[in-house]
């Protein structure tokens, strides 16, 4: 499985609307059938992103698909408009889950 990671960089008063903006591609991704969250950090590090959107994916295929889908049918601008509201570009990150199971401790006996 992998994550692709959006990071967001918006001033505070302007978190809300992020929020809201996000939450249509939440939406979006749900209704393609990927499981997604919304992330919003309670502490923020110098230079770290103000919100944050996760998007599980089975394949990388799936992450293009996504993109090329955008907003999930919303109005051709929201875009545009979230983007006037960003600080910086989006910060994408994909990263792959390490479904491996730990190897049992040999000094460990399992019932």
């Amino acid at each position: 499985m992998y994550l692709a990671r959006f990071s967001y960089d918006v001033l505070p008063v302007h978190r809300q609307q992020a929020m809201e903006f996000i939450r249509g591609e939440v939406e979006a991704a749900r209704n393609s059938g990927l499981g997604t969250r919304l992330l919003v950090p309670l502490t923020r590090s110098q230079g770290g992103a103000a919100l944050q959107f996760e998007v599980e994916l089975t394949s990388l295929d799936q992450l293009e698909q996504f993109r090329q889908r955008g907003g999930g049918g919303r109005e051709a601008g929201w875009m545009r408009a979230f983007s006037e509201i960003l600080l910086s570009p989006p910060v994408v990150e994909i990263l792959r889950v390490d479904e491996a199971r730990p190897e049992a401790d040999p000094g460990v006996q399992t019932a």
